[in-house]
């Protein structure tokens, strides 16, 4: 009888795992949330966290604000919509993302509206010190 009593740690260990990956799932779902949100009503400058797959790569320009690579971002699960955005990361801060075209990434950075889906940048730190951080993870590599 006092046997069960032992895998009783074990089984609220595993349970506590089991819990945490299934909100991490919901986080990550709510989070494409407040993207389709922001769009949706039009709003810019709201900082976000998004995660889906690399639809298209645009590759690295050249501008005044430094060399920046352009990718589109097809947020994933039911609360994303089906919406696309548009990601801009400052590679002179990050260095070149190592990205592929069906590739699961997640960006954090700031969302500005656009009818087409909207735009996604800042995912880096800021040098100046007056922007939150933001990032790119594209699975275990992480570029801020």
């Amino acid at each position: 009888m006092h046997e069960p009593a032992k895998s009783v740690p074990g089984a609220l260990a595993l349970l506590a795992f089991v819990v945490g990956c299934a909100g991490e799932n919901v986080s990550d779902t709510a989070q494409n949330r407040l993207v389709y949100d922001a769009w949706r009503s039009q709003r810019s400058h709201v900082e976000v966290t998004a995660s889906g797959s690399v639809a298209r790569i645009f590759g690295i320009r050249v501008g005044p604000s430094g060399a920046h690579e352009g990718f589109l971002l097809h947020l994933a699960g039911a609360e994303g919509r089906g919406l696309t955005v548009r990601v801009e990361d400052n590679v002179d801060l990050t260095g070149p993302l190592d990205l592929a075209e069906g590739q699961s990434v997640e960006v954090r950075g700031e969302y500005i509206f656009d009818p087409r889906g909207g735009i996604v940048h800042y995912t880096h730190r800021d040098p100046r010190g007056r922007h939150a951080a933001g990032y790119v993870r594209v699975g275990d590599k992480f570029y801020q």
